[in-house]
């Protein structure tokens, strides 16, 4: 076909050009002439086309009357009597056309939709990867040994938060000891319950007295050094000092709580400059006006909100708030932090394409990690399973701590921890028994029940050297219940326990203690010395034999001889908590 050469051609749809002729009942090829020639012109008389034509105008031979064969039509004008396109006269189609195949709408508006959709995910790929790289070479990480290795999406998780007094970055250096390597000024051990549905924030005193352990430290010449342990050493030289790097800090923490880190994030005065100014401020409450020279923060009573060097003035001061000292401070921090979470969280920062963009920015250049998470996709992997967490479900606690007895009356500089209130809360972190009523109505259920449980453990308790068991080991640990034998007998004076050996079913989740009826006080009493739960006893409902024992069964849950197995349901007496949900005026 020819006709894309003639003059008009695109006037013309080339699938119209065969038409029906009404006399013979045939389809014939039909051209139009160029336009404003006469019919015919430019073609012989007797060409095949000009025969063609000759046949269409004569009548046929039997007289009926002769019908003009239908023109072609244009395809992108209408009739000159207005009616559509593709219609004779009259705007009717003529009667025996093919009708032909319209392009589909919905078709072609796929198609067109498809080459947009095309270019804009080529387009922003190429954007987030530009992001990515951008990011990426914002964040600094730290290859450190002491970890667990890595968190797992079906397990808890435990993150330690590091603010350290190191004076880096522009004007920082003005807050003195600007030549420190700095040290765990802030810490904050960030557990993650398993389920995701809350998490339990302890602040770690930095004037804290404990045994710091022996840290394998990699220098940044690259060559690593063993740094000598010290039994009783401030928690803050747990990093900088002596080349210790965060890896120490998270041994000494593993040491105290009893909980494994997994992973570490450390920040600088400068995060709590950027971070607030990325946000748009965080607000906070005096409850009174406030004129601290050392920090140079200087608020009245009320509202504000705050941002870059006022930020960081209020989160430093030692002397605004409280006694002045670091555990009043810690409140403040931990009031700071609540609501700058929520500030993080609310739709104001999440529907802000510009906001969330320099929060990212600002985040990224801050933190120093651990090369477990130290790229984007694996931070941003950790921030998805930390960021389920309800607000209303975090709760920041303070490590229970007594002032150091070996510091005279009026000098006291540093603190020791209180045993009787920080072993249940590491109880509980361990066993990942919220601070926070997170379901309150599965709560409920589930407190009715163990109040029927807890029944179990009321009651008079046997004498230690009347209490029959016999301990299996079902722990996968070997040696265990050995180990739990000769506690009791040697410290406890359970004198009648014996060694059962391997439990015929290994790898057991919890320790069991069954016992009969009639050994209801040996059962309270075993369960006293070993801190059992109540959900560890089972009773049998029959009576035992006389000098029958009862059978100590160690799962998985045991830690050691003498460690409480199982969590407390609740929290001590006096642990300073606060929410961070909740917006409280720092007094």
């Amino acid at each position: 076909m020819d006709a894309h050469s003639r003059d008009g051609a695109g006037e013309i749809d080339p699938a119209d050009q065969w038409v029906l002729n009404p006399h013979t009942g045939n389809y014939e090829l039909r051209l139009e002439e160029s336009a404003g020639s006469p019919r015919g012109a430019g073609r012989p008389q007797g060409s095949p086309r000009g025969r063609s034509r000759d046949r269409r105008e004569r009548a046929p031979e039997s007289g009926a009357p002769r019908r003009e064969v239908p023109a072609q039509r244009s395809r992108r004008t209408s009739p000159p009597d207005g009616g559509p396109r593709g219609h004779g006269s009259g705007g009717t189609q003529q009667a025996g056309r093919r009708k032909r195949k319209q392009a589909k709408p919905r078709k072609k508006a796929l198609k067109v939709t498809g080459a947009v959709v095309g270019f804009v995910l080529v387009a922003c790929s190429v954007g987030a990867w530009a992001l990515y790289e951008h990011f990426n070479g914002n964040l600094k990480s730290v290859d450190v040994s002491g970890g667990s290795g890595g968190f797992k999406k079906d397990q808890a998780i435990n993150i330690l938060v590091i603010g350290t007094d190191k004076r880096t970055g522009d004007g920082n250096a003005g807050y003195g000891d600007k030549n420190s390597p700095g040290h765990a000024d802030t810490t904050i051990l960030f557990h993650v319950s398993k389920d995701r549905t809350n998490a339990t924030a302890v602040s770690i005193p930095r004037d804290l007295k404990l045994p710091i352990p022996d840290c394998p430290t990699k220098l940044e010449d690259g060559s690593e050094k063993v740094v000598p342990g010290s039994p009783k050493e401030r928690f803050n030289t747990s990093l900088g000092q002596s080349d210790r790097d965060p890896g120490c800090t998270m041994r000494t923490v593993k040491q105290l709580t009893g909980l494994t880190v997994d992973h570490f994030m450390m920040v600088d005065f400068n995060a709590v400059k950027t971070l607030t100014s990325a946000v748009g401020g965080v607000d906070v409450c005096v409850a009174k006006d406030v004129d601290d020279p050392k920090s140079h923060l200087k608020l009245a009573k009320g509202t504000h909100t705050l941002e870059g060097e006022q930020a960081l003035a209020f989160v430093r001061t030692r002397h605004a708030f409280g006694d002045e000292s670091d555990l009043s401070r810690i409140k403040t921090q931990q009031q700071f932090l609540g609501s700058m979470i929520r500030k993080m969280k609310s739709s104001e920062t999440l529907t802000n394409p510009g906001k969330l963009y320099d929060l990212a920015d600002a985040a990224t250049q801050a933190l120093t990690v651990d090369s477990g998470i130290g790229s984007i996709l694996k931070l941003k992997s950790l921030a998805t399973e930390v960021g389920k967490v309800d607000p209303k479900n975090i709760t920041f606690a303070t490590l229970p701590v007594l002032d150091n007895p070996e510091e005279p009356p009026g000098k006291k500089a540093t603190v020791v921890v209180n045993p009787e209130k920080a072993d249940p809360l590491f109880s509980m972190m361990q066993s990942d028994t919220s601070l926070t009523e997170v379901k309150k109505k599965e709560k409920a259920d589930k407190a009715q029940a163990n109040a029927k449980q807890e029944a179990l453990l009321k009651g008079p308790k046997a004498a230690a050297d009347d209490v029959r068991v016999n301990v299996f080991n079902g722990s996968g640990e070997g040696g265990a219940a050995q180990e739990t034998l000769s506690w009791l007998q040697l410290e406890k004076g359970a004198r009648l326990a014996t060694n059962g050996g391997n439990s015929p079913k290994p790898d057991i989740a919890k320790t069991t203690l069954e016992y009969g009826a009639n050994q209801a006080d040996q059962a309270r009493a075993l369960a006293a010395m070993m801190g059992l739960p109540s959900s560890a006893l089972k009773p049998t409902g029959q009576n035992a034999a006389e000098r029958e024992a009862m059978t100590l069964t160690l799962g998985k849950d045991f830690d050691g001889a003498g460690k409480p197995l199982g969590g407390p349901t609740k929290a001590p007496e006096g642990i300073q908590q606060a929410n961070a949900n909740k917006s409280v005026c720092a007094q």
